[in-house]
């Protein structure tokens, strides 16, 4: 049974930094593309960041520069590192990770930027 878990949401003040966390089991990470969406409230999913399987990388507009997504393939998790942190990003954080046709979600992680 293949399971995605989230880590490392919370409150930050606006400026901070935050690391999230996707840790995989029942999947091989090395193998799949790894999405990071978030869902603020009242708004769509949207895509954040991915990685694909060979370590490449690409990320929405409003988080480029701020944002990095880095993968571990030894300890089969998938990292998003937030930087400069904005009331904006405020949402909850989901990984999703991508095999051929097949897709994984984590249950999410909250992160609320918020002096």
């Amino acid at each position: 049974q293949v399971q995605l878990v989230e880590s490392g949401g919370g409150l930050v003040q606006p400026g901070g930094s935050l690391r999230l966390s996707c840790a995989a089991s029942g999947i091989s990470f090395r193998n799949c593309g790894v999405g990071w969406y978030r869902q603020a409230p009242g708004k769509q999913r949207e895509l954040v960041a991915r990685i694909t399987p060979g370590g490449s990388t690409n990320y929405a507009e409003s988080v480029k520069g701020r944002f990095t997504a880095s993968r571990d393939n030894a300890k089969n998790t998938v990292y998003l590192q937030m930087n400069s942190l904005k009331p904006d990003d405020t949402a909850v954080y989901y990984c999703k990770a991508e095999f051929i046709l097949e897709a994984y979600w984590g249950q999410g992680t909250q992160v609320t930027v918020s002096s």
